[in-house]
């Protein structure tokens, strides 16, 4: 098989391990040349089992060196800095986080946690010459790969440094690649009327990695609705922690309370049975906007 064909045959394989319905999305997975961003031969490739077993200790080295390009075109886990822990993330998963973003061409879109800009660039496909992107990555050698990367789009800006405190200015939507306690105020306020944010929600499982679910947070009906994406575990934004709340966290991920998010309160309350977890200015709760505004309505 040719490169092309091994491209077009693995955004298949993403399509229906990812249960993917936009055919832009599957289009750019066949199109975007995942070799292009990954550096020179040879690559280091890893299901996601072996590298949780290892990672658990359950296992040894979970890493297979390749120097095909068409071994890229798998399901596959390809490391950037093993010794780092860095990989390019699963293609399937992302592939979820992005359809939950609902692009559309001329979308203005932010990606935190781009790393080489692989799928930075898979989003760039789907909003099209009419879109942009705005892109960062905390690990300052990585940003610079990235930017190098995606240097042929015009409408690409990469960032180094704390995505927690960049403005990326107003998003029509937002892929949040780091764990968080909560969504970061600054995000809900560059989301558009009918924007969507991507956040993982998840307590620390260690010094670098937490766990929890990927939420689709939309503005809409005034406010902000909430439903799950997918469960995960992922790298934690550091600065996008609070001591504080982690108990609170744990709890909402334990009992399973988080699992019945419906919408993220920003309207000052008290704190309630309804509050999953209560910070000053972002509640993530169970209260159901869309019922709310329908007997309003009624």
């Amino acid at each position: 098989m040719t490169l092309e064909e091994c491209r077009r045959f693995y955004s298949q394989e993403i399509r229906f391990a990812a249960n993917i319905g936009s055919s832009a999305l599957i289009e750019a997975y066949a199109n975007v040349p995942r070799e292009k961003y990954l550096g020179p031969p040879p690559w280091q490739i890893a299901s996601p089992e072996q590298r949780a077993m290892s990672i658990s200790g359950m296992g040894g080295s979970s890493y297979t060196p390749t120097e095909d390009p068409r071994d890229l075109y798998h399901n596959v886990l390809v490391g950037l800095d093993i010794a780092r822990n860095v990989n390019n993330g699963q293609p399937s998963g992302l592939a979820r986080w992005i359809d939950a973003m609902d692009l559309k061409p001329g979308d203005r879109a932010y990606h935190l946690g781009c790393g080489v800009g692989y799928y930075t660039a898979i989003i760039r496909e789907v909003v099209g010459a009419t879109g942009s992107v705005v892109a960062i990555d905390a690990l300052p050698d990585l940003a610079a790969r990235a930017k190098e990367n995606l240097a042929h789009y015009t409408n690409v800006t990469v960032h180094s440094g704390d995505g927690v405190t960049f403005d990326p200015g107003p998003c029509d939507a937002m892929l949040i690649n780091a764990g968080v306690i909560h969504p970061h105020v600054m995000w809900f306020d560059r989301l558009s009327e009918q924007g969507r944010l991507v956040v993982p929600l998840t307590m620390a499982a260690n010094s670098t990695l937490g766990q929890g679910i990927m939420a689709k947070i939309a503005r809409e009906r005034g406010g902000f609705t909430a439903q799950i994406a997918t469960f995960l575990a992922i790298f934690s934004c550091t600065n996008g922690r609070d001591p504080q709340l982690e108990p609170s966290m744990a709890k909402a991920l334990t009992t399973g309370a988080l699992m019945k998010i419906k919408s993220v309160r920003r309207d000052s309350h008290e704190a309630s049975d309804t509050c999953i977890l209560h910070a000053p200015e972002v509640c993530l709760s169970m209260v159901d906007l869309s019922a709310a505004h329908d007997a309003a309505a009624s």
